[in-house]
C-alpha cells in the first residue's frame, strides 16, 4: 500500500541546541536500526510516509510536540546519523532545507553511482513530487524543505514542507513510492490526518472513496473545492502547552501503570533490562511503541512527548539523564541483536505488548495536570533542560564578562 499525506503545524523559528540535536541523532539512529532489524528497510519508508508516525517520532525525540521545527530537526538528525552507515543499512537520505533541498538531484546521482540505481529517474521523481505539492495543489504553501529517502533497492519516500506566512502555518507532505503508478493520476491515494479535533481519517477505507481522487482531479475543481479537500489533514493546535485533550489518557495511563507496576504479566522479560527505574521504563515503552506500534497508535502524537519532554519545556523539560539511559539501552539492544543476541531487543518489544494488555482494562482518571506537575517537579533530578536555560546561561556569561571588564 502506498502512503502519503499532509500535516499542518504552527510555524516556529529557531535552532535545536547541540545538547538536544546530538541526542536526537543518536536515538533516531537506534530507532531506525531497530525497525530495520525487526521489520526491514522498506518499513522505515512506510513509517516516514505516515504523517502521524513522523510527528510521534519527533515527540519521542524531545522536539516541541507540535511545531514546524519537528520536520527540519528530525530529518536533519536522521541524515546526520543514518548516512554514515547507509551502505550497511541500505537507506540513504538526500536533500534538506533551503539550499540543501536544491542539492537533492546531485546527491541522488551520487547514491545511484554507489547502488547501481537509475539516478536520472530518481532525480525526476524528486522534482515531480516537489512540483505537485508546490504547484498542482494551490494551497498557499511554498516548499522550502525537501528530503528524498531511498533504499538501495530503489524504493523511496519524500518528506517535504511548505510555509504559509499569511496564516503562520507550515504544511508537511509525505509520499511513498510503493505501487506508485503516476504523478498526474491520483498520486496521493492515502491521506492520513486530523481535521481540528476530529479523529484521524484513513482515506483508503471504503468510507472515504469520494476523497480518493488525487491531485489531478482536485486541480480541475474550483479553489473552494480544493481547499475543502486539503483541510482533511492532521492539524496541530497553536498552543505550546500539552493539554489533556491532546492526549489519549487511556493509552498514556497504561504506559505509566506499566512503568510503576513490576507485577505485570510477562514482566520477567524486563529482567533483561536491569538497572532501569520506572521513569526510564516509561520512556522506553513510548520508544517501543514508535518502533513496534501499528498506525492506529499514532493519532495523538502529543502522548509521545511524555517520553523525553520538549525543548520548550512542554509538557516538561527534556530529562537528559533519562534520555541518555534510553539511548544507552536501545543502542545496546541494537548492537547485541546484530551479533545474534536479540534478548534485549525482544524485551523492548515486549514493553509495547505489556502496555497494550494493561490498556484493555485500564480506566483513566483526571490526573493530567498532576502528572505534568510531577514531571516538572522532578526535572532537576532528571537533569531537565530547555532552550530557555541556554538563554539564561548566555546572559550570565555576558554579565560576568561585563563585571570583569569593569574591574579593570
Amino acid at each position: 500500500m502506498k502512503q502519503s499525506g499532509f500535516a499542518d503545524l504552527p510555524l516556529h523559528y529557531g535552532r535545536v541546541p547541540p545538547w538536544l540535536a546530538n541526542r536526537m541523532a543518536t536515538l533516531g539512529r537506534a530507532i531506525i536500526e531497530s525497525i530495520v532489524l525487526e521489520y526491514g528497510k522498506k518499513e522505515v519508508l512506510i513509517r516516514l510516509s505516515d504523517p502521524a508516525w513522523f510527528q510521534s517520532l519527533g515527540c519521542v525525540l524531545g522536539m516541541d510536540w507540535h511545531s514546524s521545527g519537528i520536520t527540519t530537526s528530525v530529518m536533519g538528525a536522521l541524515k546526520k546519523s543514518i548516512n554514515p552507515i547507509s551502505k550497511d543499512l541500505g537507506i540513504y537520505i538526500c536533500g534538506g532545507r533551503g539550499k540543501h533541498s536544491r542539492k537533492t538531484p546531485q546527491e541522488l546521482m551520487q547514491v545511484a553511482e554507489k547502488t547501481g540505481l537509475n539516478g536520472v529517474e530518481l532525480a525526476r521523481s524528486s522534482r515531480l513530487s516537489a512540483k505537485v505539492d508546490n504547484t498542482a495543489i494551490q494551497d498557499g504553501f511554498q516548499i522550502y524543505l525537501h528530503n528524498f529517502i531511498l533504499t538501495d533497492e530503489g524504493d523511496w519516500t519524500v518528506v517535504q514542507q511548505g510555509m504559509n506566512k499569511n496564516n503562520g502555518m507550515a504544511r508537511r507532505y509525505h509520499w511513498h513510492s510503493e505501487q506508485f503508478q503516476s504523478f498526474v493520476e491520483e498520486p496521493h491515494t492515502y491521506i492520513y490526518g486530523r481535521r481540528h479535533a476530529a479523529p484521524i481519517l484513513n482515506l483508503t477505507s471504503g468510507e472515504a472513496k469520494a476523497t480518493k481522487k488525487g491531485i489531478l482531479e482536485l486541480t480541475t475543481e474550483s479553489p473552494d473545492k480544493i481547499m475543502k479537500e486539503i483541510r482533511k489533514i492532521i492539524v496541530l493546535p497553536g498552543h505550546h502547552e500539552v493539554q489533556a485533550k491532546d492526549v489519549n489518557m487511556k493509552r498514556l495511563g497504561s504506559i505509566l501503570a506499566l512503568a510503576q507496576n513490576t507485577e505485570v504479566t510477562d514482566f520477567e522479560s524486563m529482567l533483561l533490562l536491569q538497572g532501569l527505574g520506572p521513569r526510564t521504563l516509561q520512556s522506553l515503552t513510548l520508544v517501543s511503541e514508535v518502533i513496534h506500534g501499528t498506525p492506529s497508535r499514532f493519532d495523538d502524537p502529543a502522548r509521545y512527548s511524555f517520553a523525553h519532554g520538549g525543548k520548550d519545556g512542554h509538557p516538561f523539560p527534556v530529562p537528559l539523564k533519562i534520555y541518555d539511559r534510553t539511548i544507552k539501552t536501545l543502542k545496546t539492544a541494537v548492537y547485541k541483536a546484530k551479533l545474534g543476541h536479540s534478548d534485549k531487543q525482544m524485551a523492548i518489544k515486549n514493553l509495547h505488548k505489556a502496555a497494550l494488555r494493561i490498556e484493555e482494562h485500564f480506566i483513566p482518571n483526571n490526573n493530567f495536570d498532576e502528572l505534568i506537575a510531577h514531571e516538572r517537579g522532578m526535572a532537576p533530578v532528571y537533569g531537565g533542560r530547555t532552550v530557555f536555560d541556554d538563554r539564561k546561561d548566555t546572559k550570565r556569561r555576558k554579565k560576568k564578562v561585563g563585571s570583569q571588564l569593569r574591574l579593570f
